[in-house]
């Protein structure tokens, strides 16, 4: 009979530890993710990877009421996942860049994958 010790893989000469990125710029990125952790936020990312939107572009997209994706679109600028430049009297909301476009692609590709496995 084995023991479950023996069965372990062997960890000795394995490679060397990732160097990681300082305290400061893993903290930042604690901040995306969680940001971008609600349902409603990531439909929103989804929706202005396509192109600048308004408020109320955004409400009929996702059928939500204004106030919500209003208070979704403050966390997701706190973070520093959009931005708002006023166009007369609306604003125009966009991605600050593409990479947080493809954390959420990928998330949302791997959370169909892992349904499509649990069938």
């Amino acid at each position: 009979m084995s023991h479950p010790a023996e069965d372990a893989p062997d960890c000795a000469g394995s490679a060397a530890p990732a160097e990681l990125p300082t305290k400061q710029v893993m903290e930042g990125a604690g901040e995306i993710l969680r940001a971008l952790a609600a349902p409603v936020r990531i439909a929103i990312v989804l929706q202005l990877q396509e192109g600048p939107r308004c408020v109320h572009e955004l409400v009929e997209a996702l059928d939500a009421t204004q106030p919500l994706i209003s208070q979704h679109l403050r966390v997701l600028k706190s973070a520093g996942v959009v931005r708002g430049d006023r166009a007369g009297r609306e604003v125009l909301y966009q991605l600050i860049d593409d990479h947080l476009a493809h954390i959420v692609i990928d998330a949302v590709a791997h959370a169909e994958e892992q349904s499509g496995a649990d069938r």
